[in-house]
């Protein structure tokens, strides 16, 4: 568990590095395509820092905004609650804050820094779909995202991940539609030309390869929280149960999208063609595990 915890620091630490490496490649790519000289390396270095201090104090406040998240009244969600409060008290947590997302696919999901500044997120069709052992199941999972430091490493891919794509993305539109200057016009010759390609293919790239850096959060984690989670209420067949009515709603999460899909408990995005258009763009970019997979392996606990 010590080693877990440990790694996941480490993994924060390269996706900040690997990030304020790639938004200065990004932004070596459009010196190169628009020549705006060392001003666009300059802004891009000073983006990068930016997003990499915000990203780590502010990344949680971010998700939770995108998902719409809203604090959950004590007394209107008890339920919620006191399960959450009994867990931590199991656990050895402080207890996080907690939100509930209206939607009703059942889905949720933690975010934050550490366990003294995390969130809990849970739709309005969790509350309404799980029993009091099954909710129990899915909550403990959470926590174990927190106790694991899984949130920090996560949490911090939102905002980064999304900056990336939104820098790549504004580059490639100014490109297509006629901005910038052409190598070709300053006589540059073949090494003008090659570092002109060399930056429309980075700017082609960098949202891919951040979607890469978004699956070094592991896929494994979801698994290995599963098992911690289990081993808080020492009841495998409630977040068994919990998983089976997962995989069997197939009901999408509205206030989900593809920067935050990796934090929810099951990939809260379109996966087969009934669900939506795009289902084979979120499978080819799957975030989670089969939900399968892991429910076999809680039943060889």
């Amino acid at each position: 568990m010590y080693e877990q915890i440990s790694s996941n620091k480490r993994r924060s630490v390269l996706l900040i590095a690997g990030f304020v490496v790639l938004v200065v490649l990004v932004g070596l790519a459009l010196n190169w395509v628009f020549r705006y000289g060392y001003v666009g390396l300059i802004v891009a270095l000073v983006f990068a820092s930016g997003m990499a201090v915000l990203s780590y104090w502010k990344s949680d406040a971010i998700a939770l905004s995108m998902s719409r998240a809203k604090p959950a009244d004590p007394v209107q969600y008890a339920r919620l609650h006191n399960l959450v409060e009994g867990l931590c008290i199991a656990g050895g947590l402080p207890k996080p804050r907690l939100y509930v997302i209206d939607d009703p696919a059942p889905n949720a999901f933690a975010t934050g820094r550490n366990p003294k500044h995390a969130a809990i997120a849970v739709t309005t069709g969790l509350l309404e779909k799980m029993n009091r052992v099954e909710l129990e199941g899915v909550l403990a999972h959470e926590l174990s995202h927190v106790k694991n430091y899984d949130i920090l490493v996560s949490t911090i891919a939102v905002v980064l991940v999304g900056a990336i794509v939104l820098v790549a993305d504004f580059g490639v539109r100014f490109l297509w539609f006629g901005g910038g200057r052409r190598s070709g016009d300053r006589g540059e010759g073949p090494v003008g030309a090659i570092l002109f390609l060399i930056g429309i293919a980075l700017l082609a790239l960098a949202p891919i390869i951040a979607k890469v850096m978004q699956f070094a959060v592991s896929r494994r984690r979801e698994a290995l929280a599963d098992v911690s989670g289990v081993a808080m209420t020492r009841y495998p067949p409630g977040l068994i149960a919990a998983l089976e009515k997962l995989r069997d709603d197939q009901t999408v999460v509205h206030s989900a999208s593809r920067a935050t899909a990796h934090l929810w408990i099951e990939s809260p995005l379109a996966r087969t063609k009934d669900e939506g258009r795009l289902s084979w763009l979120n499978r080819l970019f799957e975030t989670h595990p089969p939900i399968e997979e892991r429910i076999a392996a809680l039943r060889e606990l």
